[in-house]
C-alpha cells in the first residue's frame, strides 16, 4: 500500500482538499480525508494537482520516432516513453495512410506492446479510406477504397481499441456498420462530405471526428459540412489539436459553445519532433520541418505537431479560456469513454487504475504514474 498525499485532487469530475489517495498494487484503493488516512507509505508531493493521467488516442511519433518508420514494440515503448514525460500515460499509436504491409505490421507491433508497455491502449489507423480532396499531409499515392479484406484485417486486430479515421462519402454505410459491429471506433474525417453524409456514417456507427475543422468540409449557409454536423450530433465525440496553430481559439470556444461538453478529446496528432525529438524528419520521403511551433511539409502543408498533453492543456485553460475541470476532462476522462475504458481509466476512484499525474501551479507534470508504478519504473 502507499499513499498519496500534500496535493490537491481532481478526481475526474470534481477537486478535493485535504484528501489522499491510497493505492495497492496497481489499482486505487480509497480517496479519504487527510485525518482518516491509513497506515502505509506515505509520499507527499508537497502541493500542486494530482489528476487522473491523460490519454492521447491519436499520437503519430514523438523523441525522434514516426510509427510509421518503426511499427514495431520497440518503437510504440519509446514513443510512450517521451510523451509520458508530458503527462500521457495512456496513448494510441497512429499509423496515417500506408502500405497494406506497413498496416500489418502496425496492428502485430501494437499487439504484442500490449503485453510489455501498460500506456499501450490500442492502436489509431489514420487511413488509408481517406477523401484525396482532403488528404492533408496523407501521402496521395496509398489512398486507397475499403475491401473486404481490410474489414476482416482491422476487424480482427486484437490489439486493444481499434481507431479507423475514414471518410464518409468514401466508405458506405453498410462497411461502417460492419467495421462498429466488430467493435472498431469509427472516426471521420479527411474527408469533404457533406452534412447529410457525415450523418449517415454516425447513424451506422461512426462514434468521433477526427481533428475537428482540420481536414473536413467547413460550415456554410445552406450546408453544414462536416464540421457541422460534428457539434451538432449530440452524441459523436470530437478530438481538437489545441495548439494554437492547426484551429483559431476563437473556434475552439465557438466549438465548446456548441455542443455538450462531455465529448471533447484533447489530441496532440503528435509527430517524431514532439517530446524532445529533433526539428526535421521524413513522412514517407518527404521532408517536414518544425518553424515557429509548427510543423509544414516543403510545399508549406501542416503535417501533424509537436504538441504534448500538458501544453494542450495549458493552451486550452490560459488562451482558449476553458475551466481547468473541463480541459483535464478532455485530457483524461472524455478519452476513456470514447474507448470505452472509463470503468477503469480517466477518474480517481476505487477499483480504478492507478494512472495519474501530478501537476504544479502552472499545470507542468511533476510525475506520472501508470498503474500504480511512478515514472522512475519507466512505462
Amino acid at each position: 500500500m502507499s499513499v498519496l498525499s500534500g496535493a490537491r485532487i481532481f478526481d475526474g469530475e470534481r477537486f478535493l482538499d485535504d484528501h489522499v489517495v491510497v493505492i495497492e498494487g496497481a489499482r486505487i484503493a480509497a480517496i479519504v480525508p487527510h485525518t482518516d488516512r491509513p497506515h502505509g507509505e506515505v509520499h507527499d508531493l508537497g502541493g500542486g494537482l494530482l489528476a487522473p493521467g491523460y490519454i492521447d488516442v491519436q499520437v503519430n511519433g514523438g523523441g525522434g520516432i514516426l510509427f510509421n518508420d518503426d511499427p514495431t514494440p520497440e518503437g510504440i515503448a519509446q514513443i510512450a516513453a517521451a510523451h509520458r514525460k508530458y503527462g500521457t500515460v495512456g496513448l494510441l499509436p497512429t499509423l496515417v495512410t500506408d502500405t497494406p504491409q506497413v498496416m500489418a505490421a502496425a496492428i502485430a507491433a501494437t499487439r504484442e506492446a500490449r503485453q510489455r508497455t501498460p500506456a499501450t491502449l490500442g492502436i489509431h489507423l489514420e487511413g488509408p479510406f481517406l477523401d484525396p480532396l482532403r488528404k492533408g499531409a496523407h501521402e496521395l499515392g496509398y489512398i486507397r477504397d475499403l475491401e473486404p479484406s481490410d474489414i476482416a484485417t482491422i476487424a480482427e486486430a486484437n490489439c486493444g481499441a481499434v481507431i479507423l479515421t475514414l471518410a464518409p462519402n468514401r466508405v458506405g454505410a453498410a462497411d461502417i456498420a460492419k467495421l462498429a459491429q466488430h467493435g472498431v471506433l469509427i472516426s471521420l474525417g479527411h474527408s469533404n462530405a457533406s452534412y447529410a453524409e457525415a450523418c449517415t456514417a454516425v447513424k451506422a456507427g461512426a462514434r468521433a471526428f477526427t481533428h475537428l475543422f482540420n481536414a473536413m468540409s467547413a460550415p456554410a449557409g445552406r450546408e453544414p459540412g462536416m464540421v457541422g454536423a460534428a457539434l451538432d450530433l449530440d452524441e459523436a465525440f470530437v478530438g481538437i489539436i489545441a495548439d494554437g496553430h492547426h484551429v483559431h481559439e476563437a473556434n475552439l470556444r465557438i466549438a465548446f459553445a456548441a455542443k455538450r461538453h462531455d465529448r471533447f478529446m484533447l489530441i496532440t496528432d503528435a509527430m517524431p519532433p514532439a517530446a524532445g525529438g529533433p526539428d526535421q524528419f521524413n513522412l514517407q520521403g518527404r521532408r517536414v520541418t518544425r518553424a515557429d511551433g509548427y510543423l509544414r511539409l516543403e510545399d508549406g502543408t501542416l503535417a501533424g505537431s509537436v504538441l504534448t498533453m500538458d501544453e494542450a492543456v495549458r493552451y486550452a485553460v490560459n488562451d482558449v479560456r476553458l475551466d481547468l475541470a473541463d480541459a483535464l476532462a478532455m485530457a483524461s476522462r472524455i478519452p476513456a469513454t470514447f474507448l470505452r475504458r472509463d470503468m477503469e481509466l480517466g477518474r480517481i476512484a476505487p477499483g480504478y487504475l492507478a494512472s495519474l499525474v501530478h501537476l504544479g501551479d502552472d499545470l507542468r507534470v511533476l510525475e506520472t504514474w501508470i498503474e500504480g508504478r511512478p515514472n522512475a519504473d519507466g512505462c
